[in-house]
């Protein structure tokens, strides 16, 4: 109809072959799609939003976005990817919204997987697998006004300090529903809201030891035991000169 090709919900095992070229709004939702050629969306450079939710998607090709520069709407929930590879959006640079909600196998999020995107305004990784998630995914994205992270087993360890900082200093100009964003692990933060924590939450970080702490411990260790050594050898032979001048002395005196 007009622009607007609707193929959701038809029990698809995989994309339509031919698709009018002027296709603005393309819905594959709601099929068991689990491939997309590669170059498949080489002649849509009208295309605006492309729905592929709820299919059985678990990576994208490469290059695939390379015709779709208007691309500004991408709908990947409900799938299984259980990873965010590096540039996976790259050719995509005028997206303005992507969902990838409701992955529950997504465990990875690499560093640059959102690179080239800085017109993106909403980014949903909620319902997922994440425990952890790079602050290099996120500081690339200087357009983000939305953040939707809530139902993730995130661990709050030490190494989460550094993205719960960067999301407390977004939080006033990003919608986010970091509040119902909870920790996992450790237990003594389980169940605990992301921006409840604070920058005393993370003070026994700070206390650790680097490798120049150990190898001070271990040089002084190894002086010290150097020492000790030296100690009580000077000791033996002390006491053992001092026997030899006593028993010399007792033979003079008889």
């Amino acid at each position: 109809r007009g622009q607007a090709v609707d193929c959701s919900g038809q029990r698809l095992f995989s994309v339509p072959p031919e698709l009018p070229l002027d296709t603005g709004n393309l819905s594959l939702a709601h099929n068991r799609i689990a491939s997309i050629p590669p170059g498949y969306l080489a002649c849509y450079g009208q295309l605006r939003a492309l729905d592929l939710r709820n299919n059985s998607l678990a990576a994208l090709p490469a290059g695939l976005f390379l015709g779709a520069r208007r691309l500004a709407h991408l709908d990947l929930s409900y799938n299984n990817f259980s990873l965010v590879a590096a540039d996976m959006f790259l050719e995509a640079s005028g997206l303005l919204r992507l969902d990838l909600s409701h992955n529950p196998g997504l465990r990875r999020v690499h560093p640059q997987a959102f690179r080239g995107l800085a017109q993106l305004r909403e980014l949903d990784l909620s319902y997922g697998g994440l425990s952890a998630i790079s602050l290099d995914a996120l500081e690339g994205l200087p357009g983000l006004v939305g953040l939707r992270l809530g139902g993730n087993p995130w661990v709050c360890g030490c190494a989460m300090e550094p993205f719960l900082k960067w999301l407390r200093g977004r939080i006033q100009r990003c919608a986010s529903d970091s509040q119902l964003a909870e920790c996992r692990a450790p237990p003594e933060v389980a169940g605990a809201p992301l921006l409840s924590l604070t920058e005393e939450s993370f003070q026994a970080c700070h206390l650790t030891l680097t490798l120049d702490d150990y190898l001070f411990i271990a040089f002084v260790g190894f002086v010290v035991s150097i020492a000790s050594v030296a100690t009580n050898f000077l000791l033996g032979i002390t006491a053992n000169c001092c026997h030899r001048w006593s028993k010399a002395s007792e033979d003079e005196d008889v």
